[in-house]
């Protein structure tokens, strides 16, 4: 008999802005806390939503990037144990750059499948204000010369998300308006209390020992408009590079690229026969899973060849598909991934995406899955597709299924 593996919950913080404290600017919401003390939040509160002994849980997956500093050590471990969980239940940690938490969930899930695991709790961390995305680089080639030569020199995201713009005819107006639209929508669901189940609070404690209670994103502008963005400059622009790429246009900005973000998400996860033993009703079930990859020169292109993959894998048309999670890493990326499958833009990140709620790498995948699961529920929608670019022109494509 074929194992299923459901979603049970699934919680995220709200987003912060990555910012630092400085001594004359504050940060952002959740910059005073430690990285661990945010997961650990997160996941007492998945646990005590829900009647499960947390003693019976497998393992505990978590999606980190930037594992330096105060993520450097298992950080979903000792988030585990800094809420007061059993201490017999183990962490991994998972770097697959800005999906990494998207795969936590996946393995988990694959595990869950397998057999290997009953129950299991995945998700991701990432809080870049206190642990600067590129920390674990050090100043240091990491990549080595040989892959830089086969290429003909690396180059950054940024440039890469220039190059799909290019390459699908994207222009400056269209990632603006895009852009605003994600504010707008985001705006939207918060006000209407389409985030409601998925936040859970978190408490910052400041330097007096005062608490504030932290229960909203902080990083939604709804005042943003595509006129608005159009003033902003370049921010990849490079003389060189022009020469190398001439058909760069020069249109990514701050505004149409994703936000630096603190964020932590987490998910409880389970065969679907260990959910009616334990008498749960399972939210969602895991449909299918895939992986890609593509040029690292355009290395945000991947989401394509994973949604081929996956949709062939799953038997389902992109029409059967109720709501695409495409993650915002730069606008030329979802509006890219439209353009190739003629999808219908309303379907598209419906709630808004990380160009507005932010991109706390790590935490991203489960933040994505949590906002789209909610989604399903609350339009009447049936399967969801997921899928992130990720850098070395890899991405991840899953979808659900709510139940």
């Amino acid at each position: 008999m074929t194992t299923t593996a459901v979603i049970v919950d699934a919680v995220r913080s709200p987003m912060g802005r990555g910012k630092p404290s400085t001594p004359n600017k504050p940060g952002g919401a959740l910059c005073g806390l430690h990285a661990v003390e945010l997961l650990a939040q997160t996941f007492k509160a998945l646990m005590q939503r829900n009647d499960v002994d947390p003693a019976t849980v497998d393992d505990v997956i978590l999606g980190c990037v930037n594992q330096a500093g105060e993520q450097a050590s298992t950080p979903g471990r000792w988030a585990w144990l800094a809420a007061g969980l059993p201490e017999h239940v183990p962490g991994v940690t998972i770097d697959r750059r800005c999906g990494s938490s998207q795969q936590a969930v996946d393995f988990g899930a694959q595990a869950i499948i397998a057999g290997s695991y009953d129950i299991a709790v995945v998700g991701g961390l990432e809080v870049m204000s206190r642990v600067p995305m590129g920390s674990p680089r050090m100043g240091k080639d990491v990549f080595g010369p040989s892959a830089a030569m086969r290429y003909g020199g690396l180059v950054s995201q940024g440039i890469a998300a220039e190059l799909i713009a290019a390459d699908f005819g994207l222009t400056r107006e269209q990632l603006d308006v895009y852009s605003a639209r994600s504010h707008g929508l985001a705006g939207r669901a918060a006000d209407t209390g389409g985030f409601d189940r998925e936040i859970v609070p978190i408490h910052v404690p400041d330097q007096d020992g005062n608490v504030r209670v932290v229960d909203a994103d902080e990083t939604v502008r709804r005042d943003t408009t595509a006129d608005v963005l159009a003033g902003l400059r370049p921010a990849f622009y490079d003389a060189e590079l022009s020469k190398r790429f001439p058909t760069i246009n020069w249109s990514i900005t701050a505004g149409n690229s994703s936000q630096i973000t603190d964020g932590a998400a987490a998910m409880l996860i389970m065969s679907e026969e260990r959910a009616n033993a334990l008498g749960l009703r399972p939210r969602a079930r895991f449909h299918a899973f895939s992986v890609a990859a593509s040029d690292p020169i355009r290395m945000l292109s991947a989401p394509i060849p994973a949604t081929e993959k996956i949709i062939k894998r799953s038997g389902l048309t992109l029409d059967q598909i109720d709501h695409y999670e495409v993650n915002e890493a730069f606008a030329s990326v979802p509006l890219s991934w439209a353009k190739q499958f003629d999808a219908d833009v309303d379907r598209l990140n419906p709630r808004g995406g990380a160009i507005a709620l932010g991109h706390p790498l790590g935490a991203s995948g489960a933040r994505l899955m949590t906002t789209m699961l909610n989604s399903l529920e609350q339009s009447g929608g049936r399967f969801g597709l997921q899928t992130m670019c990720e850098a070395g022109g890899m991405a991840n494509a899953t979808i659900i299924e709510k139940l």
